[in-house]
């Protein structure tokens, strides 16, 4: 069993995948948003034996909900029956700023950098959760 994490864009859709133990995420890819995306997040739960998915949840640093909560919430609900998972909505508060300072700290180039934010964003997400998981255990 494997969780998939999601940093849920405009544009794009950032995926991470847990490893078998659910210690540790992964990065896997960047899905561009398309006709299409479900289809390419179908083929990353069947290769990967995918059994819940965490969808980042949009709130603002003062706790509020942000203004994409609304299209979080539709999306989550298109997962839940194209599917059949559970979504947990996490907080992703300051995923995009921690990947971004992961990877300048990374010496990555802004280009290259531009390329794999929302990727690294869905592993701080779905990290996040798995270690909140294992905390509770």
């Amino acid at each position: 069993m494997r969780i998939m994490g999601l940093d849920f864009g405009e544009r794009t859709i950032g995926v991470a995948v847990s490893d078998e133990l659910l210690w540790t995420a992964q990065g896997i890819k960047t899905i561009r948003r398309s006709k299409s995306e479900l289809e390419e997040l179908a083929e990353i739960i069947n290769q990967y034996d995918v059994q819940e998915i965490v969808l980042g949840y949009p709130k603002n640093m003062n706790g509020t909900l942000g203004p994409r909560v609304e299209l979080t919430i539709e999306f989550s609900e298109i997962l839940q029956e194209k599917f059949h998972l559970p979504v947990k909505l996490w907080d992703e508060r300051l995923s995009t700023v921690a990947a971004q300072r992961s990877l300048i700290e990374a010496d990555v180039s802004r280009a290259k950098r531009k390329k794999v934010i929302d990727k690294m964003a869905a592993v701080f997400i779905l990290q996040g959760y798995l270690d909140h998981r294992q905390r509770k255990i």
